[in-house]
């Protein structure tokens, strides 16, 4: 009897022991589950947190960009922030804009091609290929292009870079990547002018504000460096572009007085002869500047000779 009852205890200890157990698994499930959803908070504030960094670093670059675009160094001048300033700052960049795409998109005079005549057909009786006409009392020479298959007009030439013969060919401007010729020369003219008075005032400001700064804070160049390095730098560049711009400018105002382009000059055109299109100096901005543009001779609708074809041509002529 003894060793049953010792028997049974043991089973019910047992019994105690799994019921036990079994009561602490569903603790140890729940534990678990907020050890999860813990981790899972932890990951997103961790992610929260690096995505509130990018946009506090986001919205200090914008801040900055925002300081460059408003023309700081001109506010400092004039100790307002007033829309009458910002406007200031917009009419010289707007108007360097506005002319920089009135020169790129016209038509600088382009002479269309004549890819099927020869030069008996376009030239003189005996297929040589210069022709000589008389302007104003002096005689000048038609040359003859082989890659349009025309007699030049005067003063035009054939640009290497566009491959076209152009009408008062002036030169190939690589800063717009046109030419500039006799369609959109006036508009190249105010198109450096207006850059001149962009980069003037860029540089006049700065300037005035460096000035300011020495006055208020006393310090030299290297403080300048560490405060305002960018005034700094707008000087330097502003000053180079000023140079270069004021002489290009004042080159072509002369260019204009003698009624000349710039290939002409550059190949020294006159300085031996009689300039047949010299008119006088007022005559001569009158002409450049002021008389209706002849339309386009480019037929925007004609169809295009392939590549091929146009290489293929080449190779005969040459």
């Amino acid at each position: 009897m003894e060793t049953q009852l010792e028997s049974r205890e043991s089973d019910i200890e047992i019994m105690e022991q799994i019921t036990l157990s079994d009561t602490s698994e569903p603790e140890f499930a729940d534990s678990k589950l907020q050890d999860d959803t813990i981790t899972e908070s932890k990951v997103y504030n961790k992610i929260a947190g690096n995505f509130g960094n990018v946009l506090v670093s986001l919205r200090e670059k914008l801040f900055v960009i925002k300081r460059v675009v408003q023309d700081l160094w001109f506010q400092y001048v004039r100790g307002e922030n007033s829309d009458r300033i910002r406007a200031y700052h917009v009419w010289p960049g707007n108007n360097v804009l506005v002319n920089l795409i009135l020169v790129s998109s016209n038509d600088p005079g382009i002479i269309p091609r004549n890819n099927q005549a020869s030069v008996e057909e376009v030239g003189t009786s005996d297929g040589t290929r210069r022709k000589k006409i008389t302007v104003n009392g002096v005689e000048l020479k038609l040359k003859y292009c082989r890659i349009c298959k025309i007699f030049r007009p005067p003063r035009s030439c054939h640009c290497a870079v566009c491959d076209n013969c152009v009408e008062k060919f002036d030169h190939h401007c690589p800063w717009i990547g046109q030419c500039i010729a006799l369609r959109n020369y006036r508009f190249y003219l105010a198109f450096v002018i207006s850059a001149l008075i962009f980069f003037m005032y860029i540089f006049t400001f700065s300037v005035l504000r460096i000035h300011q700064r020495i006055e208020k804070d006393n310090i030299g160049f290297i403080g300048l460096l560490k405060t305002c390095p960018e005034t700094l730098a707008l000087v330097s560049f502003s000053f180079a572009a000023t140079c270069f711009l004021g002489g290009l400018a004042f080159f072509h105002v002369y260019l204009i007085a003698m009624n000349q382009t710039a290939y002409e000059n550059f190949r020294q055109r006159y300085a031996n002869s009689k300039n047949p299109y010299d008119k006088g100096i007022i005559r001569n901005y009158k002409e450049v500047l002021f008389v209706p543009l002849p339309p386009s001779r480019v037929d925007f609708r004609a169809e295009v000779m392939p590549i091929w074809q146009i290489k293929s041509t080449r190779d005969v002529l040459r």
